[in-house]
């Protein structure tokens, strides 16, 4: 899975600002989290309440707000015009934990 995956499987219950999904650096493999990242707050509380537990691609997945900054994982260029993203979406951020990707 990756993030165009994430987007599409959470993008009926919103606008999607963002959406990854965590590689292995080496492997290029899913570490089995991703970041999706909506528009609005509550777009983001009604897609963690829906997906949360719901089964993706024949697994269940935990869905829950970030509590880590997810531009930590961009590229020194892309992280100053994300930070300021980050700032004004905090709270729309919604985290998918998922062991399957």
């Amino acid at each position: 899975m990756r993030g165009n995956d994430l987007r599409e499987e959470f993008s009926p219950y919103g606008e999607i600002v963002f959406a990854r999904v965590n590689l292995d650096r080496e492997t290029k493999r899913s570490k089995g989290f991703g970041f999706v990242e909506f528009a609005n707050p509550e777009d983001a509380a009604r897609a963690k309440a829906e997906m949360d537990g719901k089964e993706v691609r024949g697994r269940a997945i935990k869905v829950d707000f970030a509590k880590e900054d997810p531009t930590k994982m961009y590229n020194k260029a892309e992280r100053a015009e994300a930070t300021e993203a980050k700032v004004e979406a905090e709270e729309d951020e919604t985290v998918v934990d998922e062991n399957a990707f």
